[in-house]
């Protein structure tokens, strides 16, 4: 890391263009990137449970800390929202610019072994999202996307898939860690296997976001935090995907960053499958 005040690297942030943080940021993404493999390759994990549910690695702490300083030297006193070190999620009502960072997206595939965990940085300012990297190490994959200006997949642009009928759709879902919040939503997963082509849990929110944006699934559903979602939201947004709620948001807080209820999906089933999904809520599937 540079300490030239006069170097690009530190460029004062209000004279950066998107363009220019989209460039730092697919730094910083690939730095953490680069340590999460080493991390693996080392296979000296240590883990704990947050709340007593939710698995927690050194690497995430680590990996966390690196992406703050990396931001704080590039973008000094830019506020942070993350998964780690900074997830008071009153930062999403104060306005003004906020990074959104989850270090290690998929913290379970990443201690397991597997390869669906990614890297997510969003830049929001006033409560919109104005770009979005979701890093992939294991897959050797980076989706980015400037608002307003389209989404890409290895610098490649990409798009969400279109014209296919609900009963052909390939649908992705998670589930919280605490156990006795999962039985409600059984009817909801249900629901889509019964009218759906199938389901996918992934383990990823950013993964599965990016895979709406490129059209390897055609919908996702789930309620998340911000940083699970904020950098993918957009990607698959300006991929053109439909991104919404099943329920409306609560006044003051931005729809960017409000994660409960999410419905992600290609244009064509976006409403059919919000229907299904509220009806399924409401029970009135249970006798068809």
């Amino acid at each position: 890391m540079s300490s030239d005040p006069h170097s690009p690297e530190a460029m004062s942030p209000q004279h950066m263009s998107l363009q220019q943080r989209l460039d730092k940021t697919l730094e910083i993404a690939a730095a953490a990137g680069r340590m999460i493999l080493e991390a693996r390759e080392a296979d000296n994990l240590e883990h704990h449970y947050k709340d007593g549910q939710e698995l927690v690695t050194t690497t995430d702490v680590a990996v966390d800390t690196l992406i703050r300083e990396y931001l704080e030297q590039h973008f000094p006193g830019e506020e942070r929202l993350s998964e780690e070190l900074a997830p008071d999620r009153d930062a999403v009502e104060q306005g003004g610019a906020l990074w959104v960072v989850d270090p290690i997206d998929g913290t379970v595939n990443f201690a397991h072994g597997l390869r669906h965990v990614a890297v997510s940085i969003a830049y929001v300012k006033d409560g919109v999202t104005q770009l979005g990297v979701v890093h992939a190490p294991f897959l050797n994959e980076t989706f980015t996307a400037l608002r307003g200006a389209g989404a890409w997949r290895n610098g490649n642009p990409i798009k969400a898939s279109t014209g296919k009928p609900l009963e052909h759709s390939l649908v992705a879902t998670g589930f919280p860690y605490r156990r006795d919040s999962r039985p409600p939503l059984m009817r909801r997963l249900q629901a889509v296997l019964a009218h759906c082509r199938d389901v996918r849990r992934n383990g990823s929110a950013a993964l599965d976001l990016c895979d709406v944006a490129c059209g390897r699934l055609d919908a996702y559903y789930e309620t998340v935090s911000p940083w699970d979602f904020a950098a993918g939201l957009l990607i698959a947004r300006e991929a053109g995907a439909s991104t919404g709620h099943l329920y409306p948001c609560p006044e003051g807080l931005p729809k960017d960053l409000y994660g409960e209820n999410l419905l992600v999906s290609h244009a064509d089933i976006f409403d059919e499958l919000g229907d299904l999904l509220r009806d399924a809520d409401a029970g009135k599937l249970d006798n068809q």
